[in-house]
């Protein structure tokens, strides 16, 4: 069996994490996993199905003393001498530095960025990327990553793999379950625009708020925020002093999004910064309407039908957005349903299967 050693910035709830559940789950017994998580934060474990031979590793992270930390890395990856070390953006960059002495097979999964790259990388981590992962196995899941890594990384394209990101899109359907949405005090009778975020800057959920209320004062409806984390409380906050205090609903983390996404009318994402989110796989694969901002991918991953609704970073925009796919439900459906058909034909998981699979067996990747 082979020991793969995952370098995560965190393993909370988020797209990278729930790929990786996604990945570990479907290989089953085939791999060990050690994870690392370097803030301590491990919710997303709880996704990992018990049976697989997975564990985290604890790590002790000094902030601040990035020497040590990087002494520190090295030694474990030196005891635990993993057949293939995985790390998982800039929040793991040490990892690869330290691997650098280490010397173990590495592959470097970069899923996009935070919100202090949101308008451009940073001079300082471009120099630090083109130094730790010269000689590592890149994998990007957007055409937009690529062509950063490519030219303004500079990376040897040899280097270079795009995998897109998939989902099991038989999890999906286009059918309500009231029954289940109820728990989260979401009922029918009004237009309902909804999300799956985690509460995090990035993801900039007050700008969604601020569409929202735009659209509230147009028409009846409801915003549904799935997902939790740090910006929750200024979320709720946010909302109540805008007078929608009634009309936002948190639901708070939830394992089975495809049982709440039907019930959404239109499904919006705000962020200011994106690659490719699985939350606009599993909104496709739902056959739902996207209003998003234009980040990324977004506007190649939707249908050609959708794109006129992939925006600029603005409340108004977004606003406009929606209100155009609630004010014509017979367009809404007919752009969900082509949606449904792109995603279960581009994106579907067995191809993102095969080409891991390949990647965790040793293909490709290089020895540093």
């Amino acid at each position: 069996m082979r020991t793969l050693l995952h370098a995560c910035a965190t393993f909370e709830i988020g797209g990278p994490q729930m790929r990786l559940a996604q990945l570990a789950n479907h290989f089953g017994g085939k791999y060990r996993h050690l994870i690392v998580a370097m803030d301590g934060k491990t919710e997303a474990f709880a996704r990992l199905d018990k049976t697989i031979d997975a564990k985290i590793l604890p790590v002790a992270v000094k902030h601040g003393k990035t020497l040590g930390n990087l002494g520190h890395f090295r030694r474990l990856l030196t005891e635990i001498n993993p057949d293939l070390l995985v790390t998982y953006n800039w929040g793991s960059i040490d990892w690869a530095l330290s691997n650098m002495v280490a010397g173990r097979p590495h592959l470097h999964l970069e899923d996009g960025f935070g919100p202090e790259e949101a308008d451009g990388q940073l001079p300082r981590r471009v120099w630090i990327r083109r130094f730790a992962l010269r000689r590592s196995t890149i994998l990007l899941p957007s055409q937009t990553l690529y062509k950063i890594a490519l030219q303004q990384w500079r990376m040897p394209e040899a280097n270079l793999l795009y995998v897109p990101n998939g989902i099991d899109c038989d999890r999906f359907t286009a059918v309500p379950n009231w029954a289940f949405a109820k728990e989260f005090a979401i009922a029918q009778g009004e237009p309902i625009v909804g999300t799956v975020a985690g509460l995090r800057a990035e993801k900039n959920l007050r700008r969604l708020i601020d569409a929202f209320a735009i659209v509230a004062r147009q028409r009846p409806a409801r915003l549904v925020l799935i997902g939790d984390g740090a910006e929750r409380a200024a979320l709720v906050q946010h909302a109540a002093g805008l007078g929608l205090a009634d009309r936002v609903i948190f639901t708070g983390n939830c394992s089975t999004p495809e049982k709440l996404l039907p019930c959404f009318d239109v499904f919006a994402l705000s962020s200011d910064t994106e690659q490719m989110p699985l939350s606009i796989l599993e909104a496709m694969a739902a056959a739902r309407p996207i209003a998003s901002t234009d980040v990324g991918d977004v506007a190649n991953m939707v249908a050609a039908e959708n794109r006129s609704y992939v925006v600029g970073r603005d409340a108004q925009l977004l606003a406009d957005a929606i209100l155009g796919l609630f004010g014509d439900p017979a367009r809404a459906t007919a752009i969900g349903a082509a949606n449904a058909r792109r995603a279960r034909e581009q994106f579907a998981q067995q191809r993102m299967f095969d080409s891991f699979e390949k990647l965790f067996d040793g293909a490709v990747v290089r020895r540093r």
